[in-house]
């Protein structure tokens, strides 16, 4: 075992080399819509249960980041009127990358192209949105890195873990926004609203 995993996980884990491997096994699936109540699953019962919602996503993303010999790190994007998003995000070349599970075709990958972490939540803010067509990104934390949570075994626990996002949600976030800028936000174009939500479930 490592890090908890047994080895037919890590041989699943290993066959994710690369970030972009890692989010195209998010993109296959299924995504929690928590009809039976909220979860938090473990990377363990993300990897069993074949299902995930953003949170989720990330905890696995990052578990299979640490797998292949990056950092596990966590970044959370603060909204108004919707939910947080919350990315596994990564490094390589000096620049930073992502992966992530979402409903929104635009809130998921991020090509490690950018030179810093407000560059890389920048690139999600057109994609951000709510029903409404509402602009709704407003904030970005600092990254997490998930080792303090390896006391509870965040990647392999049964039970949800629930202590990562109190700690996400409890952190101090960087304003992205102006208030003058936010107050001055157009709609959503039609198209670009459309396009989101391709393949939403």
């Amino acid at each position: 075992m490592l890090n908890g995993f047994h080895s037919r996980e890590l041989a699943v884990l290993g066959r994710l080399s690369h970030p972009e491997k890692i989010q195209r096994f998010l993109d296959e699936l299924a995504y929690n819509k928590e009809k039976r109540g909220p979860t938090c699953r473990s990377p363990r019962r993300v990897l069993r249960d074949r299902t995930a919602h953003c949170l989720e996503g990330a905890l696995f993303g990052a578990a299979a980041l640490r797998v292949n010999g990056y950092p596990p790190l966590l970044l959370d994007l603060e909204a108004v009127k919707d939910d947080d998003h919350v990315l596994a995000v990564f490094r390589r070349g000096g620049c930073w990358g992502a992966v992530a599970k979402s409903n929104y075709a635009g809130l998921r990958y991020r090509e490690p192209v950018y030179r810093s972490l407000r560059e890389l939540a920048m690139s999600y803010f057109e994609h951000y949105y709510n029903l409404d067509g509402e602009k709704t990104l407003r904030a970005y934390s600092r990254p997490v890195h998930l080792r303090r949570f390896d006391s509870i075994d965040w990647m392999t626990r049964e039970a949800d873990v629930w202590e990562i996002s109190d700690y996400l949600f409890s952190i101090a976030h960087r304003p992205l926004l102006a208030p003058r800028a936010a107050r001055g936000l157009s709609p959503m174009d039609a198209r670009l609203f459309a396009a989101g939500r391709v393949g939403s479930v």
